[in-house]
């Protein structure tokens, strides 16, 4: 019974010493838990490796996207929105305090315009005007008179040739006063001035200046020019052969200066005639409200052939792998030995059409495009943690 005993406790001292070899001495018992197994379609990152990665997330956008008719043109103005300001009667320039690209409203003077003529012309009115009273009375008087036969014809007729022509001698100055900025009907011997203030037509923004203090400016000389932006235009250029692609009432997505914000705009008018270099003009008023766009910029826009629209993506946001296409889905967050983690789902997808950077995605039943959050940047990148989880995953 005490062989049986001894041979159980050699049998347990062989048993820890093989335990201690393979672990590299003895160690406190502890009680570790599970490791979490990952399912296949998932892949974490920590937030380091998130910036790392340039994860960007975003949301399905509904596009017009198929067959679609590229194009290019520059941004315009329709002519009531663009204004040449010039000085009817000329004068030497007394100030302005703008620069190009000033915000100017309606009605704002933009310089003072210093003539002799300007005295000149209220003084000729302000006598016209004066003479006109006498005349007017004198017309009425004897106008009377000859009804009693007082006066002879002719005096009459003489008498209303003076007051007519007085009369068109006034309705003209007052043009040419409202011509140059002054109202008529608060001149008076008192407020003869010989300066005018040269104001704005129409609200926008200082596009040129001509003028310099003290210069003489003629009536011909442009002095300013001022842009309203706030409805733009697209003048587009395209070829013989697709005119019947252009319509009015179809919508554009155009983009400037490389940019991935996609602009909006719908033509209002086509061409009636074809250029020399058998080309046309498409005119598109702009829809969209566009901070960053500036008469007289360069436009890349398409003209779909499709009213339909369908989910889409950046075409960066599909990745390949295995002949099969994948976008990635932010699923949650979540800490794992006090470090938060985020993870993203893998989703098979179906691409269809692609133009201007996006791409349709056919999705699978039940995917919810409301409320899903999308990697829209960096899904090479979560890709590649997926394939290399040693070198980014956990």
């Amino acid at each position: 019974m005490k062989r049986i005993n001894f041979r159980k406790i050699e049998l347990l001292a062989m048993m820890a010493l093989l335990i201690s070899a393979c672990s590299g001495g003895p160690k406190p018992v502890a009680t570790t838990e599970a490791e979490e197994v990952l399912a296949e379609d998932i892949v974490e990152l920590r937030d380091d490796q998130i910036k790392l990665a340039k994860v960007e997330l975003g949301v399905l956008e509904m596009k017009t996207l198929g067959n679609s008719l590229k194009v290019n043109g520059v941004v315009a103005v329709a002519p009531q929105n663009l204004a040449t300001v010039c000085m009817p009667l000329g004068g030497f320039i007394k100030s302005t305090n703008l620069m190009p690209g000033s915000a100017v409203s309606k009605g704002q003077t933009l310089a003072v315009v210093e003539n002799q003529d300007f005295v000149d012309i209220q003084q000729n009115y302000l006598e016209a005007k004066n003479k006109l009273v006498y005349a007017e009375a004198e017309y009425k008087r004897h106008t009377a008179l000859f009804k009693d036969d007082v006066y002879s014809e002719k005096n009459v007729e003489q008498v209303t040739v003076d007051y007519k022509n007085l009369k068109a001698q006034v309705k003209s100055l007052e043009q040419k006063l409202t011509m140059i900025g002054i109202n008529p009907d608060r001149l008076s011997e008192d407020n003869i001035r010989n300066t005018i203030n040269l104001v704005s037509p129409i609200r926008g923004y200082v596009k040129n200046i001509n003028i310099n203090i003290g210069k003489y400016v003629s009536p011909t000389d442009v002095l300013f020019e001022i842009v309203n932006n706030d409805h733009l235009l697209l003048e587009l250029t395209l070829f013989e052969k697709d005119a019947d692609k252009a319509i009015a009432g179809q919508k554009i997505g155009f983009f400037i200066n490389n940019e991935k914000e996609e602009h909006e705009a719908i033509i209002s008018q086509t061409g009636r005639s074809v250029d020399d270099n058998k080309t046309y003009r498409v005119y598109a008023t702009v829809t969209s409200t566009c901070k960053n766009i500036i008469p007289g910029m360069y436009v890349n826009a398409y003209i779909s052939q499709s009213d339909s629209l369908v989910p889409a993506l950046p075409s960066g946001a599909i990745v390949s792998f295995d002949n099969k296409d994948y976008i990635f889905v932010y699923e949650r967050e979540k800490e794992e030995d006090g470090k938060p983690f985020t993870e993203y789902r893998m989703i098979e997808v179906k691409k269809g059409a692609s133009g201007e950077g996006y791409t349709e995605v056919i999705l699978p039943e039940g995917f919810d495009i409301h409320s899903a959050k999308i990697v829209v940047n960096g899904a090479y990148n979560l890709l590649s943690a997926k394939k290399n989880a040693g070198e980014m995953a956990c």
